[in-house]
C-alpha cells in the first residue's frame, strides 16, 4: 500500500515548478519542529476520519486546514492550544501523554483527532500531543470544524469518529 510519505518522496524528484506549494501558515498553530506541507485530494480521500466525503467536501476541508510533516519527538499539540484548534492524524503515529500516561494511536485508531471544545469539556488533566513517527498532520480550526459539521453535511461522516475518540479520552484520561 502507497503511504503519504511514499508519495510525498517520489513528488519530490519532480522539478520545482511541477509541484504544489503549501499554502500560507502564517496565524495557525506550528508543531515544534514541524514544516508545511502540501495537502493532496486523493491521499485525503483515503485517510479514515475523511473516508465518505466528497470531492467537493475534501477540498472545502482542504482550503479550511494546515498540514504539517512532523518527525517522532515533535509536539504537536498540548491542552494550552487545544480549545481552539483540532488536530488529525493523517499518516504516521502519534501519542497523548498526561503525565506518566502514554497512549499510542495510528490514523485509524479512535484517537486519530485531538483537541477541540469537546475534548476540553471533558476537563481532562493537562495533556499534550506527540509525533512517535514521522508523521502528517492537520490542523482545523474548531470553528471550521463545527462548520463543516452544521453546515456542509460532514457531521454523518465525522460525528463516529468524535464519538469514538471521545470514549477513547473519557476511559484513558481522567
Amino acid at each position: 500500500m502507497t503511504t503519504r510519505r511514499d508519495v510525498i518522496a517520489s513528488l519530490a524528484l519532480l522539478p520545482l515548478a511541477g509541484c504544489a506549494q503549501p499554502p500560507s501558515m502564517v496565524g495557525w498553530p506550528k508543531p515544534a519542529n514541524g514544516q508545511p506541507s502540501v495537502t493532496y485530494l486523493r491521499l485525503l480521500r483515503k485517510t479514515p476520519f475523511f473516508v465518505g466525503l466528497s470531492d467537493a467536501q475534501l477540498q472545502w476541508a482542504i482550503d479550511h486546514s494546515r498540514e504539517w510533516s512532523v518527525k517522532p519527538g515533535d509536539e504537536i499539540s498540548n491542552a494550552t492550544l487545544a480549545p481552539d484548534n483540532f488536530w488529525v492524524l493523517l499518516d504516521g503515529g502519534w501519542q497523548v501523554e498526561q503525565g506518566t500516561t502514554l497512549r499510542k494511536a495510528g490514523h485509524a485508531d479512535p484517537a486519530k483527532w485531538y483537541g477541540g471544545a469537546e475534548l476540553q469539556a471533558l476537563a481532562l488533566q493537562p495533556t499534550r500531543l506527540v509525533a512517535t513517527a514521522p508523521s502528517y498532520v492537520m490542523n482545523i480550526r474548531w470553528a471550521d470544524l463545527q462548520h463543516m459539521r452544521q453546515q456542509r453535511g460532514f457531521g454523518p461522516v465525522f460525528d463516529p469518529h468524535l464519538r469514538d475518540g471521545l470514549a477513547f479520552y473519557r476511559s484513558n484520561f481522567r
